[in-house]
């Protein structure tokens, strides 16, 4: 194994970790986690677990990802009820 390879996947791994703590707005920190998904796939198969890389990318960066931006869209006001001023009311 080439630690060439491993150490700038390791430091995107770190970096986008911290953004996702970082980050105030919560669809930044999703988007962070979407890029340590795809870096953590990556590092699998840089150590030559192919089976599990393209499991964690499916799973862990394409549909988690998918559903945490629905999710925030869906809990997000719409601009038509705040000047009506319905968010008061809940």
């Amino acid at each position: 194994m080439n630690p060439g390879l491993h150490t700038p996947v390791l430091i995107v791994l770190v970096l986008s970790a911290f953004f996702a703590l970082w980050f105030r707005n919560l669809l930044y920190s999703v988007v962070s986690l979407g890029a340590f998904s795809l870096a953590l796939a990556l590092e699998f198969y840089i150590l030559r677990a192919p089976d599990v890389a393209i499991a964690e990318a499916a799973i862990g960066a394409a549909l988690t990802t998918a559903i945490f931006i629905l999710t925030l869209r869906a809990c997000m006001p719409r601009s038509k009820d705040i000047k009506q001023g319905k968010e008061a009311k809940q």
